[in-house]
């Protein structure tokens, strides 16, 4: 069952986003006078096909549903008739050409901004950035942040919930760079606090730079909502709605207390205590052993389940009238671009690790657990991936649009078209390089899958 919902979400996700992208294509490509001959969603062979319009357009669903196209009248890709030259997408101005491929990750970007505008007008629940237990040993604990502090700045930059500071940091620690916190203490004091981010290697940000940091949002549950089949609380008994009550003979009464307690004992049998259906059991478990930042860290496969009267506490609904929640919601996007682009870059050039690139496997999953979560969750798990799937396309890659803009561009600079031998090699080099990237991201998506 829940590989189904998993597959279903998956499913709605791709279909949504790929229709956007490729109506985008359509629509401009129609309003710059261009036949389109088919409009298909999912490549290979048409499962479902209908005609509509004054060109008797196809309209159709493919077998392989990871992509789709818009095919146009083209004479490089066949005969056309006299009457429809006009009308081809080859004999087109080259700006017209630009515009049309431009649209399809266009129209991924407007849809996240839309998806944002709604969001933040209908309001969203987001938790305040109040910090949880700061572990000794973590870079935060030195630069003096304590638990119970709330985040009210970084670098100067307001900051209203924890997804604001996770961004933030983000755009931080991929750059290295030092960062300075204001925070709001227990007594309602304002303090500084400065985090040096130098330190950072690749493996750190292959990892959630938060917790690598020791910045951890506040928790007050040990409820179990996940338990990682192959970890060892599954080994050990634990299920799903188990509430952790001892550890090693001392009382648990917070989430990051139990982790740290775990991430100090690899490969050591802790005796524990738990609740389930109102019988306290007991059980020996023996953490997983975990290697992070050169230091070896026990793990026992298990999340936390939100503590719903504390959580109301510690959450904000953000929530603004039309005109400023579009400006925030075009704001967000273009962060959101930037940082991606970035974030290839750095990839590319080698500061950052491949491992950050995800496949189809780990979007499924996200969405299978975003939809869990709720409408809004999904919502705005779909406007991140459009982002996404927006700023992929626009990669100056052979076969991808960003690829074709590269020719166009090159065409207005030189006054002529690309070659077609140049065409036919950058379309070879474009195969590999996408085959190249898909391969590694599902290489990243089954390690990912395997090592939980």
């Amino acid at each position: 069952m829940q590989i189904l919902h998993t597959l279903l979400a998956f499913i709605v996700v791709l279909g949504i986003l790929i229709t956007f992208h490729e109506l985008g294509h359509y629509w401009v490509a129609r309003r710059c006078g261009i036949k389109v001959l088919r409009f298909s969603i999912g490549f290979g062979k048409p499962v479902w096909i209908t005609r509509r319009g004054v060109d008797q357009t196809e309209w159709a669903i493919s077998a392989i549903p990871l992509g789709g196209y818009v095919k146009m009248l083209d004479e490089t890709e066949g005969p056309v008739d006299a009457v429809d030259l006009p009308r081809a997408f080859n004999r087109q101005p080259v700006w017209k050409r630009i515009l049309v491929v431009v649209a399809g990750p266009v129209a991924n970007l407007l849809l996240a901004i839309v998806l944002f505008w709604v969001l933040l007008m209908t309001g969203v629940p987001e938790m305040k950035p109040i910090l949880g237990d700061i572990a000794p040993s973590s870079p935060a604990a030195s630069a003096g942040f304590k638990s119970g502090e709330e985040i009210v700045t970084i670098n100067g930059k307001a900051v209203e919930t924890w997804q604001d500071v996770r961004l933030a940091v983000m755009n931080i620690a991929v750059d290295r760079e030092e960062a300075t916190f204001e925070v709001r203490t227990a007594q309602h004091g304002r303090m500084l606090r400065v985090l040096d981010f130098s330190g950072l290697d690749k493996a750190d940000l292959d990892k959630d730079v938060m917790h690598t940091t020791g910045l951890t949002l506040i928790r007050q549950t040990t409820i179990l909502a996940n338990v990682l089949s192959t970890g060892a609380a599954a080994k050990a008994g634990l299920q799903v709605g188990d509430r952790i009550v001892r550890l090693a003979g001392q009382s648990v009464t917070s989430w990051s207390q139990l982790v740290d307690k775990i991430r100090q004992s690899p490969a050591e049998p802790l005796q524990i205590s738990y609740v389930r259906k109102g019988e306290v059991r007991e059980a020996t478990i023996l953490p997983d052993v975990s290697r992070e930042n050169g230091r070896v860290v026990g793990k026992i496969g298990v999340a936390p389940e939100p503590d719903r009267l504390a959580m109301k506490a510690l959450s904000v609904e953000v929530s603004y009238g039309p005109v400023e929640a579009l400006a925030r919601a075009a704001g967000k996007t273009g962060q959101n671009v930037i940082m991606s682009l970035r974030m290839f870059w750095k990839m590319l050039t080698g500061d950052l690790s491949v491992k950050n690139l995800s496949g189809p496997v780990t979007i499924a999953d996200y969405a299978g657990q975003a939809a869990k979560l709720g409408v809004s969750t999904f919502i705005e798990f779909l406007a991140w991936v459009s982002i996404s799937l927006g700023v992929l396309n626009l990669l100056p890659i052979p076969l991808l649009d960003g690829g074709h803009l590269m020719y166009y561009t090159a065409e207005l600079i030189r006054g002529r078209q690309v070659s077609d031998r140049v065409v036919e090699t950058g379309q070879r080099v474009g195969l590999a390089l996408l085959l190249s990237m898909m391969l590694l991201a599902f290489y990243n998506d089954i390690n990912r899958l395997f090592a939980g």
